[in-house]
């Protein structure tokens, strides 16, 4: 089980303002700053019922390093997060659909954020709304 991720973004502000608005349609809406010391990050958490599980830090990103995936209850949260991450200006990579080559009940859509990370939300549960 995963407990968390950090990601490394250029303009810290900027994707804050991407992902807060992003994550909402999958109930990622609580968030936490984390004021670095000691050499370390200042870092933004986002999560859900007061556990932070997804971090932001700033500095110089590597996307073709990174791939992370969202859980989503159903294709109607995949299908939102899609509208809000393009709403928020981000740019499609691949617009939500079922994914046959991966399992049958697999749908999905994946998005670029700010710094061209590959950011996949997912429903394996064949939940439709």
């Amino acid at each position: 089980m995963l407990d968390h991720v950090i990601v490394t973004m250029s303009d810290f502000a900027r994707s804050i303002a991407f992902y807060g608005r992003a994550l909402k349609p999958l109930g990622i809406t609580d968030f936490l700053d984390f004021k670095g010391q000691d050499g370390r990050p200042d870092l933004k958490g986002f999560g859900t019922d007061g556990r932070f599980f997804f971090w932001l830090k700033e500095g110089r990103p590597d996307p073709d390093a990174v791939h992370f995936g969202f859980v989503a209850r159903s294709h109607a949260e995949v299908n939102a997060f899609f509208a809000a991450a393009i709403a928020a200006g981000r740019r499609e990579k691949t617009a939500p659909a079922p994914q046959l080559q991966y399992h049958p009940d697999y749908y999905a859509t994946w998005v670029l954020d700010p710094d061209g990370h590959d950011v996949e939300v997912v429903n394996k549960t064949g939940r439709i709304d």
